[in-house]
C-alpha cells in the first residue's frame, strides 16, 4: 500500500507564495508519476499539474507560469511551488500517486488566498 501525504497549505495573501509538498511512502514502485490537484466544496477535482517519472511536466492553463512541480529524488517528495497565488486559488490541494493502473491519494492541504 502507498502513502500520500500533502503538507504546506496555509494562509497567504494575494501575490503571495506557498511551495506544497507530497511525500509519498510505502510499497512505492520505482518508477511512478505525480499529479497536484485542487477542489473547492462543491466542485469537482480539477487538475493542476503532472510530473512523469522521465522528468516531463505538463500544466493546466490556468496554472501555468505560476505553478511549478519538480522532484527531490533524494527524498521521495515531490513540490508543488506557487507563485503569484490569486484568491481564486483558495482550494484544498491534492497529491496523487500514479504508477500503471495504481493510484493513491493524499487527503489534501488547505490553501487559503486573501485579496
Amino acid at each position: 500500500q502507498v502513502q500520500v501525504v500533502e503538507s504546506g497549505g496555509g494562509l497567504v495573501q494575494s501575490g503571495g507564495s506557498l511551495k506544497l509538498s507530497c511525500e509519498v511512502s510505502g510499497r512505492t514502485l520505482s518508477a511512478y508519476d505525480i499529479g497536484w490537484y485542487r477542489q473547492a466544496p462543491g466542485k469537482e477535482r480539477e487538475y493542476l499539474a503532472r510530473l512523469w517519472d522521465n522528468g516531463l511536466t505538463q500544466y493546466e492553463d490556468a496554472v501555468k507560469g505560476r505553478f511549478t512541480i519538480f522532484r527531490v529524488t533524494t527524498k521521495n517528495v515531490v513540490y508543488l511551488q506557487m507563485n503569484n497565488l490569486k484568491p481564486e486559488d483558495t482550494d484544498v490541494y491534492y497529491c496523487r500517486y500514479i504508477s500503471g493502473p495504481g493510484e493513491s491519494w493524499g487527503r489534501g492541504t488547505q490553501v487559503t488566498v486573501t485579496s
